[in-house]
């Protein structure tokens, strides 16, 4: 509600509570009889009971109005944090899946370096072997 309604309702408030003080202050001061003085204060009630009854209906229109807003934007909010979320996600398990594959790759590459380092050292071991059965075959 913006500063200028609150200064509407201040006012409507104002002028129907200083209209019924004014119509309650004639009535008292009006030369009628007790009779006619009780119908119409009866009356004038009657009036601003209808009165504020109209504003208390208002009042509750506008404020279901401003309630059905909050509850649609709050389900708009909730739904554009729940599709941020998916797409977070999503980019989260597509960064995994490349780190994944990554891995993988990395592995294998480790897998055929040590193969080929097992290898080497197979032949070494077997070039070590036959040089001592040689020099054990000389001596």
């Amino acid at each position: 509600m913006s500063h200028h309604e609150g200064d509407q309702g201040s006012f409507l408030g104002g002028f129907l509570i200083g209209g019924i003080l004014g119509a309650l202050a004639g009535l008292l001061f009006a030369p009628k009889s007790g009779e006619e003085l009780r119908a119409e204060l009866k009356q004038k009630r009657d009036e601003a009971l209808d009165d504020a009854k109209h504003y208390y209906g208002d009042a509750r229109r506008k404020s279901k109005a401003i309630m059905d807003d909050a509850w649609q934007r709050a389900d708009e909010l909730k739904k554009e944090a729940n599709r941020q979320l998916a797409e977070a996600r999503q980019r989260a398990k597509d960064v995994l899946k490349g780190a994944e594959d990554k891995a993988v790759g990395a592995i294998e590459e480790a897998k055929t370096e040590v193969k080929k380092v097992r290898e080497a050292v197979e032949a070494g071991v077997d070039a070590a072997k036959q040089g001592f059965s040689k020099e054990m075959k000389k001596l």
